[in-house]
């Protein structure tokens, strides 16, 4: 396979990243969202306009114990928000939450 080469020239300089106090609460986000199945659920919530009590498990190939399991990351990282409804908790999207995590994304 040939060699591909970029127009710039590498700084033999050594790197020095900067501080950026948003990188924690991005790498949690981003964790939140690391898997599919917990992509599929929050892509499942943004297009619903109401909360889901009991569609998620049938709309995955998955066992209900790993969906509540992917569940309980997505609100452990504030993205997905559950409300006790009798004996089944509803699940939506926070917005404030995805819209933070869309702006951490884009400032990278």
């Amino acid at each position: 396979m040939p060699k591909t080469t970029t127009s710039q020239a590498c700084d033999p300089a050594p790197v020095k990243l900067p501080t950026d106090p948003t990188d924690k609460e991005l790498a949690d986000l981003a964790w939140a969202i690391a898997h599919p199945a917990r992509v599929q659920i929050v892509r499942l919530l943004i297009g619903r306009e109401a909360c889901v009590c009991g569609e998620i498990v049938d709309s995955l190939p998955l066992a209900q114990s790993t969906v509540s399991q992917h569940l309980k990351i997505l609100k452990q990282s504030g993205l997905v928000e559950g409300e006790v409804d009798g004996p089944k908790v509803c699940y939506c999207i926070n917005p404030r939450m995805l819209k933070r995590l869309r702006t951490l994304v884009a400032a990278l």
